[in-house]
């Protein structure tokens, strides 16, 4: 049975020791910070490890979270140089904040959005219109990223009012504050289907993939990148162009990422 106070646990948690405080100051410390989508994780910590052994520059402080948590904190003051996002529309909120340079914005990567379940679940679903998630779930609950916030829970919540499967599961959610919180819920048994993020799904061992969803069920899932109006670190430049590099390409896709690497425009 899930228990709410193991959802605010799981969410604070991860949130809360990856997000470092800040006292409000923007001094920039000498190695270079960056603030990522908590779906970036383990593409984003092999990239950043290749990044320092093959230029023996400092390793990098990232910070992951939700998009949503990270373009708020940058917009508080936090001093980060580099800011990747799930989604189009809280990098869209970052430059309408004048909070990143604009000319190094690029889509760096593409995604899709699964249905799991733990790696023993028997669950079979067919995510088409009139998919019966609410009745695989029984008693159970929905884990996803919170729908009002998280890119992660926005393209979800979509899916699912594509499909015609919102309004039977909409009382049965178990909303994170991050995607890895709620593949974490999965994980442990706490709810016994979860809406995450393929690469999420392949990070973890402990969960296996459902169904897929249809990719015309939810916007475009588009991880744009840029380097914050405020840094002035001379590294965000350099790491953010070896990200788009032959040398970061196959770890983004060993993670499961489409590589994109183009100049993003606004949504």
């Amino acid at each position: 049975m899930f228990k709410r106070r193991t959802l605010l646990g799981l969410g604070l948690a991860f949130t809360l020791g990856l997000v470092p405080a800040f006292d409000g100051a923007r001094a920039q410390p000498k190695e270079l910070v960056i603030f990522a989508a908590a779906s970036m994780k383990n593409a984003l910590d092999e990239a950043a490890a290749n990044w320092v052994k093959e230029t023996g520059k400092p390793a990098p402080k990232i910070s992951y979270a939700a998009s949503n948590t990270l373009a708020k904190q940058i917009e508080n003051g936090a001093p980060a140089d580099i800011f990747v996002s799930a989604d189009l529309d809280w990098m869209d909120y970052a430059a309408g904040k004048n909070l990143i340079k604009p000319d190094t914005r690029v889509s760096l990567l593409a995604n899709r959005i699964v249905l799991v379940g733990a790696k023993d679940s028997t669950a079979k679903i067919d995510l088409k219109p009139g998919a019966d998630i609410a009745g695989a779930l029984g008693a159970g609950r929905l884990a996803m990223g919170n729908v009002d916030s998280v890119p992660a829970g926005k393209y979800g919540k979509a899916a699912l009012e594509k499909l015609g499967a919102w309004d039977k599961v909409k009382d049965k959610l178990a909303q994170a504050d991050n995607v890895r919180a709620a593949l974490l819920l999965v994980s442990r048994g706490e709810a016994p289907l979860g809406i995450v993020y393929a690469t999420d799904a392949a990070a973890d061992p402990q969960v296996k993939v459902v169904a897929t969803f249809p990719e015309d069920s939810h916007p475009p899932i588009v991880y744009p990148v840029a380097v914050t109006k405020d840094s002035a670190n001379p590294d965000a430049q350099a790491f953010l162009t070896y990200l788009r590099g032959a040398a970061a390409k196959p770890v983004f896709e060993k993670q499961g990422f489409t590589v994109l690497n183009k100049a993003a425009s606004s949504s």
